[in-house]
Parts: C-alpha cells; sequence; structure tokens
C-alpha cells in the first residue's frame, strides 16, 4: 500500500487513479490528517505500508525521520521545483529519494523497488530450496522456470518473504493486498487467495511451503 500526502486533493486522488490502475493499494493524506494518524496509527498498519510519496505540505512539514521512528518504509519527496537546492534541502530532511514531476507511475515503483532492495539484506530476491520469490513484481521461479501467478496470490508471497521467519496475521495480509482503508472488501478473501496460491505451489514443488494456523496466520516454511 502506497501513501499519499498533499494538500491538494486533486494531487492525491490522481496519484490514487494511477496505482490503482497498476493494482497497488492507496490513501491519500493532508499534513495534519496524515500527523496524526501516524501517530496514532496501529504498528500492524503500518507494517501494511509499501512507501510513503510526500507531495505539497508547506503549512505542515512533514518529518522523514519521525516517520523511522514507527516504519521502515521508504519515504520519496515529489518535488516541482527543478532546482539543486531543492532537491539538496529535501535529501537533508531525510527522505530516502526525490522524484521531480512529472513522472510516470512505473517509474515511482521502480524507485520504491530499487529503495527497498538496497535496504534488504538479501537483496532482490528470497530463495527457498527450488523456489525463488523476487520483490519487484516479477513471477517466482521453481527450478528456474517462472511460475505465473495472478497479482494478488504473486503479492500475498512476496509479502510472507519480505516477513520471512515471522508469522504474519490474515489481517496484515489484508492490509499489504487491499490497503488498511477498503472497506468494500472482505478480509476472509485472504483465505481464499492463500488457498489458491498453496494449491499452485505444492503442485509444482510437491510441498507446501507455506504454514497456517487457525486465529495465528502464516509463515514461509524457510
Amino acid at each position: 500500500m502506497i501513501v499519499i500526502v498533499d494538500e491538494r486533493a486533486r494531487v492525491k486522488e490522481g496519484y490514487s487513479s494511477l496505482f490503482g490502475r497498476e493494482g497497488v493499494p492507496s490513501a491519500g493524506f493532508g499534513a495534519t490528517e496524515f500527523g496524526e494518524w501516524v501517530s496514532s496509527a496501529a504498528d500492524e498498519d503500518l507494517q501494511a505500508i509499501g512507501a510513503f510519496l510526500i507531495g505539497e505540505c508547506d503549512t505542515h512539514p512533514i518529518s522523514p525521520r519521525m516517520l523511522r521512528e514507527r516504519t521502515g518504509a521508504p519515504v520519496i519527496a515529489l518535488s516541482e521545483q527543478h532546482s539543486l537546492e531543492n532537491t539538496l534541502r529535501l535529501f537533508e530532511s531525510g527522505v530516502d529519494d526525490v522524484i521531480r514531476k512529472p513522472v510516470h507511475i512505473r517509474e515511482i515503483m521502480a524507485r520504491i523497488a530499487a529503495i527497498r532492495r538496497r535496504a534488504s539484506d538479501d537483496g532482490a530476491s528470497t530463495d527457498i530450496g527450488s523456489l525463488r520469490i523476487f520483490m519487484n513484481g516479477k513471477d517466482p521461479e521453481i527450478n528456474g522456470e517462472p511460475l505465473p501467478l495472478p497479482r494478488r496470490e504473486r503479492r500475498i508471497l512476496e509479502f510472507l518473504a519480505s516477513n520471512r521467519g515471522r508469522r504474519v496475521t490474515k489481517t496484515q495480509v489484508f492490509n499489504a493486498i487491499y490497503g488498511i482503508f477498503d472497506e468494500d472488501v472482505e478480509e476472509n478473501v485472504v483465505e481464499s487467495h492463500v488457498s489458491k496460491l498453496r494449491k499452485k505451489l505444492r503442485e509444482r514443488l510437491g510441498y507446501d511451503p507455506i504454514d497456517s494456523k487457525r486465529f495465528l496466520g502464516y509463515c514461509l516454511n524457510v
């Protein structure tokens, strides 16, 4: 899930629409309400955030360092001022990247993936036996052969891989895939996605790499 922070409603709505076309859930905040939400949001909700995009927030500036006290998600500044001084100022504030507008939504997604790769000790993929899981939207591979997956099943597998060694709840999976503010989809849809994913992995691997415990959630058998 991507969080967009900007004082202008049309900017938030525009980015949310573009991310939606790519199948990526998002939410938009004004600067004041964003600060209030971050300070009170549950850790479980913040874990579902893939990145923060910070736009025009002159009246209530956002502190990237404050965000890092709660989450490790990339913080990217969207800049409309094409000057070296402004770019340096934004980097000095603590953002992970500065993107000059206009920019294609796929470039933003690629930059988010690159930041996350650099921050990961394990690089751009996770290997579990013959299963290789990529963190950039690419289909997983089994013995070097691609395993085509629907978008949400692939993202569930990526989310489990990014939390390998830890068990994640159904709510955490739902928030990461659908967004924490989506009230139009029932949380139980996660069970259907995971069931289909496990069946496909089991058919190709010969075993089930996803451990599921009722009330406790899911984890990858690393």
